[in-house]
């Protein structure tokens, strides 16, 4: 009969801190079992070794590299793998002979722990229990005497380790955080802090509940002294106006009339930051806020100075009334949309929210939407040239309206012979209708009708398929595809697809 596996999580530092259950399973272990860095003592041995029973075997799992820093073929990860594969081995060598084996976590065991890689390996083979432990961040907030997140408050948890530019949109983005993983990473987290206009808020606080214990503003911490038992936190309560906020349900002070600025509605282009135009660029490091739906908007840089305005998909034009608010107040605004704001985006939007009869107050913001590539261009550039002629564009989406109205104008498309690109094709709740379009077209094309597939251009997981409106799979498509479907006279060559400019 095997041995018990148990994950058992020690706390942050302070012995006292050790939950009754880890106590009692450390006090009747067999095996104990702890991670430590190359030359230096185990942080976990060192908190519960008061607990040790006599006798108690205890293995020390040495960690091969502590750095990115290694001769291993198979580099950082390569080193890493090898050594938990290792380590598994020997801990269920005495999980074999019937021995409890307990794995030392500090703080919890799944909270950015070592004993995880273990789990992985050994759970499925062995009974396992896992022991929570109070994580370092809890024991940073009651050391600084600070309350982290309040009410309806979002708190996230951020790797000091992400590039720069994300942290600091993260934290933008933010109610209340904790940066974990600081050491060598801390300048680039103070720098994403600024970014964000979180740092005036932000507490660092090192070896928490520890007796070299110590806390004070991260703007005050000289960089060189930071150790990697050291965290951020960020609370709920630094409401300094510059973190993002949800669309706005109730309109901002009356301004005056003439204090309105201009209201720039911009297109980011379908993603690659080589596709976002210097004119868009220039305007988005200009202005003080910047609202859109939330992936969109997370595709803007944040800076110090910068407020960001998220919201849902499908509250375009509440969206655009808090742009236009914010405009008439004075405020330096920018709209964002994916690929061009005028092809399927939030410049139609904003112009509807601008002309409604029941907010005359807007008619006077003066608006400018500045151009960004549209996915059917990315699509077809990637392709060849298949709308080097006349075409036509839908989107197949019936939200806004009816799908009669979406089969009525493929007909006329299919019946005119003009190519035709096909925007939102399906999404989780419309899957029905890409085969239905498909039915529809094929009433007035050949089955061998060139259809072009793209996903995800200008992205890593970009891909494109060129294939037949007969041979169409519609289980194939989701709202990450742009479709653009030939005309007669599309080709197919080696060099691409391509539709003549000449009609014979």
């Amino acid at each position: 009969m095997s041995g018990r596996f148990y994950g058992v999580g020690v706390g942050p530092g302070d012995p006292e801190l050790i939950t009754r259950k880890a106590a009692r399973l450390i006090g009747g272990a067999d095996v104990i079992a702890y991670h430590a860095g190359v030359g230096k003592e185990s942080n976990a041995r060192r908190i519960a070794a008061s607990l040790f029973p006599a006798g108690v075997i205890e293995e020390q799992l040495t960690y091969p590299v502590t750095t990115g820093a290694t001769d291993h073929p198979g580099g950082y990860q390569g080193a890493l793998a090898e050594f938990y594969e290792a380590s598994a081995a020997r801990l269920a060598a005495h999980l074999d002979t019937g021995r409890d084996v307990v794995l030392l976590a500090e703080g919890d065991p799944l909270f950015y722990g070592s004993y995880m890689y273990m789990h992985d390996r050994l759970a499925e083979r062995y009974p396992t229990e896992i022991v929570p432990g109070v994580p370092a961040f809890v024991a940073a907030t009651a050391a600084a005497s600070s309350p982290l997140a309040r009410q309806t408050d979002v708190l996230t948890v951020l790797p000091g380790t992400m590039p720069e530019p994300e942290l600091a949109r993260r934290l933008a983005d933010t109610d209340a955080a904790v940066i974990m993983k600081l050491g060598r990473t801390f300048p680039a987290v103070r720098r994403a802090l600024a970014a964000a206009g979180r740092l005036d808020h932000a507490l660092y606080v090192e070896r928490a509940s520890m007796p070299q214990q110590r806390w004070l503003p991260v703007a005050e911490v000289d960089a060189s002294s930071v150790p990697y038992f050291s965290l951020i936190v960020v609370t709920g309560d630094s409401r300094n106006g510059r973190r993002s906020r949800e669309v706005r349900s109730s309109p901002v002070p009356e301004p005056a009339a003439s204090s309105a600025a201009e209201l720039l509605v911009v297109g980011l282009g379908p993603g690659p930051d080589g596709w976002l135009t210097p004119e868009v660029s220039a305007a988005l490091a200009d202005v003080d806020h910047v609202v859109g739906y939330g992936p969109y908007l997370a595709r803007v840089p944040q800076r110090p100075g910068l407020t960001r305005h998220a919201s849902g998909n499908t509250v375009e034009v509440d969206r655009a009334r808090a742009a236009l608010d914010l405009a008439r107040a004075g405020e330096r605004v920018a709209v964002v949309s994916g690929g061009d704001a005028g092809v399927f985006g939030m410049a139609a939007a904003v112009f509807e929210a601008a002309a409604d009869p029941e907010h005359p107050e807007y008619a006077d913001v003066p608006i400018r939407v500045l151009p960004g590539m549209s996915a059917v261009q990315a699509v077809a550039a990637r392709a060849g040239a298949p709308i080097g002629a006349d075409f036509a564009v839908v989107s197949l989406s019936d939200r806004l309206k009816p799908w009669t109205v979406v089969e009525r104008r493929l007909r006329a498309i299919a019946e005119a012979d003009l190519v035709l690109a096909i925007y939102n094709p399906a999404s989780r709740s419309r899957i029905e209708q890409v085969a239905v379009a498909r039915d529809v077209l094929l009433e007035h094309r050949k089955p061998d009708t060139v259809v072009i597939v793209g996903r995800d251009v200008g992205r890593a997981e970009e891909s494109l398929t060129v294939t037949t409106l007969a041979e169409l799979d519609p289980g194939s498509i989701d709202m990450k595809c742009l479709l653009i479907v030939g005309a007669s006279s599309t080709r197919v060559s080696r060099a691409g697809v391509w539709t003549p400019r000449y009609v014979r």
